[in-house]
């Protein structure tokens, strides 16, 4: 979603040649080749298949793999996206090799080094050569670590070019979607979860489920699972309880943001659609203790719940009522980011570097 905008927008220069590197680590049918198809990316030229491992070994086989692409290919600039091995990966290798490295969603911080992605998100902005933020906070928490102003561009947020562009098509699905899921003139809540501390622990993981079960009571909800997800719930033996909590596949972008932008509120622990929600004015409660996107909070419709499903179930009976809210609009949160960045890579003096 991060990568679709940018890649369309480069597409309209001349002289440009651009190289699509997969390295393989969301490897899922339904969390992977779809978003291709539906987000009309270009299929890779170059797939690393490194698949699933521990953090290290797979932050390893990115590396090794890809050193071999950029040697042969030796480009100007490495674009990577966001904050999962890939990205920190990625950056690593081309810091090496004296490649310059744009990061693209630079500057978001949790302040909470348990969480690996603030890990990937500290090292990468502090090898990165342009960093594209999307929010005033990112500039903040980058000068504090000493990155020079000069590399740091307020260009917006990429997600919310990507949402904007393929919502018509989304809502053209959205009859499909409802009927299919049994949701015609129904309000229903949407779920996503996936984070090691919510789902890899059995108690957390339980009582989460008993919350949405009990939520479920109230207004319909819809679990798309996460494949990790899926399996934590199976070895655990959780299993929804009552007619309220419906589990069904992961969905592709196009069918997940009909259900988004149509739902009455959104659970979640997942960074992107904290961003989504807000944008949409979507009520939002992510399960988590801290956030990247404070914004989404300050001038959104997030709030955290954390670990506590007491102030969850609260919450969503609080925005069952008509009582919570309103997001504003955020500032160059337009659908025009990834222009802004392409703008910027073709101004780059990259021979100084």
């Amino acid at each position: 979603m991060k990568a679709a905008p940018v890649i369309r927008a480069l597409s309209s220069y001349d002289g440009i040649d651009q190289t699509l590197v997969h390295t393989g680590q969301h490897y899922d049918v339904n969390m992977s080749e779809i978003f291709f198809r539906q987000l009309d990316i270009p299929e890779p030229d170059v797939n690393l298949e490194v698949g699933s491992g521990s953090h290290s070994v797979q932050t390893a086989e990115i590396m090794v793999r890809l050193e071999q692409v950029l040697v042969k290919r030796k480009p100007d600039l490495v674009l990577v996206y966001g904050d999962v091995n890939s990205t920190v990966a990625a950056a690593l290798v081309c810091a090496k090799l004296l490649i310059p490295v744009g990061h693209v969603e630079a500057g978001l911080r949790s302040f909470d080094r348990t969480m690996p992605e603030e890990i990937n998100r500290l090292l990468t902005d502090q090898l990165a050569d342009l960093l594209f933020i999307h929010s005033p906070e990112a500039e903040e928490n980058l000068l504090r670590e000493g990155v020079s102003r000069e590399k740091i561009h307020f260009v917006g947020n990429v997600m919310i070019d990507t949402l904007i562009n393929l919502l018509p098509a989304a809502e053209k699905r959205w009859a499909f979607q409802s009927s299919n899921l049994g949701l015609d003139s129904e309000r229903f809540a949407l779920v996503t979860l996936h984070r090691p501390s919510n789902v890899d622990n059995q108690s957390a993981l339980g009582a989460i489920m008993d919350a949405l079960n009990e939520i479920g009571q109230r207004i319909k909800v819809v679990f798309p699972v996460h494949p990790r997800t899926r399996k934590n719930l199976e070895a655990n033996g959780l299993r929804p309880g009552g007619n309220g909590l419906h589990l069904v596949d992961p969905l592709g972008y196009l069918d997940f943001l009909a259900l988004q932008s149509s739902a009455t509120l959104v659970i979640t622990d997942s960074g992107g659609i904290q961003e989504e929600t807000t944008f949409l004015g979507i009520p939002c409660l992510t399960i988590r203790e801290n956030t990247e996107r404070p914004v989404t909070i300050t001038m959104g419709t997030n709030a955290l719940v954390g670990q506590d499903m007491d102030r969850l179930k609260t919450m969503a009976y609080q925005i069952l009522s008509g009582n919570w809210k309103q997001g504003q609009k955020i500032p160059f949160w337009d659908g025009q980011s990834a222009r802004r960045i392409a703008e910027t890579i073709v101004r780059y003096p990259f021979h100084s570097v």
